[in-house]
């Protein structure tokens, strides 16, 4: 009789019960996108790992198992040898592959750019009329809530000395404290102060008839009735700044502050960092897949703004703006990816642009977004 050579890894011991933490062959070469047949030959030939049984005699990989094989997949694919990886343990092939992506990144920051700063944001110029109002806004807690820098002008007794004051200066919006709002408030504080006339007002009200509110809300004043915690009056503010209304000059002057270089190609398509999320995907560590996703919804968001619709020269300014800070933003996640990878050992996505230099013909197309009508 033909005796049966036995494997050189002996399964352990069947289980009474299936833990659901661990996975069938199935499973884990849909995860590892290899043939089951591979993975049986490499446990047979190479001793890889020693999976459980269960009670009806199926093989269960942990978590550990399937990062094991999952990082020896990776390697193989970018040329290192199966018998010289087969004797090493998990953290000796986190080593070997560091090394490799520590020698591929090396290599890619040849002769690329240095991403420029992003501009430290522009401060709010906001002019305060009330001396209560303009001790509350001095409140480290109330100011941070705002989310951006702000520059207080003030505070003025009134609008006439607000108006003398403010000569000349470029305050983007004037915050007043009210008491009492009587009929023909509005007419009453442009006519002591002509020069602030146009300038985005907000109002912290206490009492008023609900036709003067209606009248100064068709005007677009903001309003808000006092009394209210600083959370409330913070959380206004912070609406307030980020209204175009509010701050005619701020979007224009921030766009002109911007890099005026063309932005950086993407370094991934879709389906390279698609294919980078779902090799990470079996690591406890979930960071390098969120990180992928990340960067593509930002590159997404890139493409939108460089095909959204303009109706006028100022949406078109703040169109570019937008475009120019997500690929800002773009270009700082790639390289947030290049660390998370070096970090955790993992290779980076094939890089297109790499491919095209070296006129390889296996280079994947960059894919394009079709054009999407602007939300308003």
């Amino acid at each position: 009789m033909k005796k049966v050579k036995p494997s050189s890894v002996p399964p352990q011991a069947p289980t009474g019960t299936e833990d659901p933490a661990r996975h069938r062959s199935g499973a884990v070469a849909r995860m590892l996108r290899m043939p089951v047949a591979t993975l049986r030959v490499w446990e047979r030939r190479y001793g890889l790992i020693r999976p459980e049984l269960s009670a009806s005699g199926q093989r269960l990989y942990s978590a550990d198992d399937v990062r094991h094989l999952g990082l020896i997949k990776q390697l193989t694919e970018l040329g290192h040898a199966i018998g010289s990886l087969a004797p090493l343990d998990t953290p000796q092939l986190l080593r070997v592959a560091a090394t490799h992506a520590r020698s591929l990144a090396a290599t890619r920051q040849v002769g690329r750019p240095a991403a420029a700063a992003l501009p430290p944001a522009r401060a709010w110029r906001l002019a305060v009329i009330g001396a209560a109002l303009g001790a509350r806004l001095q409140r480290p807690a109330l100011l941070r809530r705002l989310g951006r820098p702000v520059a207080l002008l003030g505070p003025f007794d009134d609008a006439a000395q607000a108006a003398v004051a403010l000569r000349g200066s470029d305050a983007d919006a004037l915050l007043i404290h009210a008491p009492q709002l009587h009929e023909g408030w509005l007419a009453s504080f442009e006519a002591a102060a002509p020069a602030l006339a146009g300038l985005p007002k907000a109002v912290l009200y206490g009492f008023a008839a609900d036709p003067v509110c209606e009248a100064l809300a068709s005007s677009g004043t903001a309003l808000l009735r006092e009394p209210q915690p600083d959370a409330v009056v913070g959380q206004w503010l912070r609406n307030l700044s980020a209204t175009p209304g509010t701050t005619p000059q701020a979007n224009a002057d921030t766009a002109r502050d911007l890099p005026t270089h063309a932005p950086t190609p993407r370094r991934w398509d879709d389906a390279a960092l698609a294919d980078f999320a779902g090799r990470s995907s079996t690591m406890a560590c979930e960071c390098p897949r969120h990180v992928a996703e990340l960067l593509a919804q930002l590159s997404h968001f890139e493409a939108y703004s460089a095909e959204c619709e303009h109706r006028s020269a100022a949406d078109a300014e703040l169109h570019a703006y937008l475009r120019q800070v997500a690929a800002e933003s773009r270009a700082r996640f790639e390289a947030a990816l290049e660390n998370v990878a070096l970090h955790e050992g993992l290779m980076l996505p094939a890089s297109p642009r790499l491919d095209d230099a070296a006129g390889s013909p296996n280079r994947r197309p960059v894919k394009t977004l079709p054009r999407t009508p602007a939300l308003r």
